[in-house]
Order: C-alpha cells, then sequence, then structure tokens
C-alpha cells in the first residue's frame, strides 16, 4: 500500500479571487509588497460587492485588556493582550468570540465564530469572563474595496484559506505566518515534483 504524501493533508489554500468571501483567511505572499500587511494572518470579517473588512490574527501586543478598556469595569484584572486588528481607525475596538451558542447581537463569521462590535455586548460578554483561548480583542481593521483586493488576489499578492477556530485563536500567533506560508510552499513543492514524476 503506497503511502499518501503529507501534502494532501494541508489546508487547500487558493489564489482565485472567486474564492474570497466572509470567514476566509488572506495570508500575504512573500512578494507582497505593502509593509502593513507583511507577515499577517487576516480574517475577512465582512465581505460584500464594495468593500472588504479583516482584522490581523497575529499582531500581539504587550498591552493588557484590563489597560485598553479602562471604561469597562468587567475588564478590570484581565492580563490578555490586545491585538493589532489593522492600520485603520485603531481607536475603534472589535472582538472575536468561539461560542457553542447562538451569540444574539453577535455577528456570525464562521462555525461558533462570532464579531463583537457593539459596546453593549463586548460588556456583557466580558463579564461572561470568557477564557482567552476563545476571545480575543483587535484594535483597528484591515480594510479594501472588494475590487481592490480581487486585483491584489489576481496578481498573486495573497494566497486564500478556508478559516478554522484553531487557526484563529492559535496559541502561538507570532509564528502563524510562518507556518502557514510554509504549507504553501510544501504543497507546491509536492506538485511539483508529483508533476516530474508523472503523477
Amino acid at each position: 500500500k503506497s503511502e499518501i504524501p503529507q501534502a494532501v493533508y494541508l489546508p487547500v489554500q487558493s489564489k482565485n479571487p472567486r474564492n474570497l468571501g466572509l470567514g476566509t483567511l488572506l495570508l500575504p505572499s512573500r512578494d507582497l509588497g505593502d509593509p502593513n500587511f507583511a507577515e499577517t494572518v487576516i480574517l475577512l470579517v465582512h465581505y460584500d460587492a464594495e468593500s472588504v473588512v479583516g482584522l490581523i490574527l497575529n499582531r500581539r501586543t504587550d498591552i493588557p485588556l484590563s489597560r485598553v478598556l479602562e471604561g469597562f469595569n468587567a475588564a478590570k484584572g484581565r492580563s490578555d493582550p490586545v491585538y493589532l486588528g489593522g492600520p485603520v481607525e485603531g481607536s475603534v475596538v472589535f472582538a472575536l468570540l468561539q461560542s457553542p451558542a447562538k451569540l444574539e447581537g453577535g455577528e456570525r463569521i464562521f462555525g461558533g465564530v462570532y464579531l463583537i462590535f457593539r459596546k453593549t455586548l463586548l460588556e456583557q460578554t466580558l463579564s461572561a469572563r470568557p477564557d482567552p483561548g476563545v476571545f480575543r480583542v483587535y484594535l483597528g481593521y484591515a480594510g479594501w474595496t472588494s475590487d481592490q483586493l480581487r486585483r491584489e488576489v489576481g496578481l498573486g499578492g495573497w494566497f486564500i484559506f478556508p478559516a478554522d477556530a484553531a487557526t484563529v485563536f492559535d496559541a502561538h500567533p507570532d509564528s502563524l505566518w510562518s507556518r502557514m506560508i510554509l504549507k504553501t510552499e510544501q504543497k507546491f513543492a509536492w506538485n511539483e515534483s508529483a508533476a516530474i514524476a508523472g503523477f
């Protein structure tokens, strides 16, 4: 029985703009020239015919929630870090929560992952003391027009991955891009060797 190459089990990635949509992950290629997005992993939390909004998942800061959300009683004593969600509107706060139950007032992104952008829901969520492993807060966001992002993908600037909660709430976000870009290169290397071998 022949062994199935490891690459078969890697997440499916695409460079086709038609695969863009809510709940997909963007991974910049090594060639993307924009320093705002170098070595980032971005979850798309809004996607329509006009505009796209994403949150950078792997720019963790040293600033605790308790300091950024000083006006929230429920944030007192929380030492989990805030993330930089993107270069646009750095004072705007978003949160992502993985919840087994429907989150009323939250926007479902995929599976049990919800976007929180209303102050009352954020306070209510914090009051429930969510585990940092399923709850993260972001300052700012990444934004594009839909045409702009499709064009950048078409030019080879981005890989598109299906999102999963393990990636969104990865315990080691600082190495997330490195691990994911390696997967794209391993897959391409396997494809090339398979082609040479006549598969």
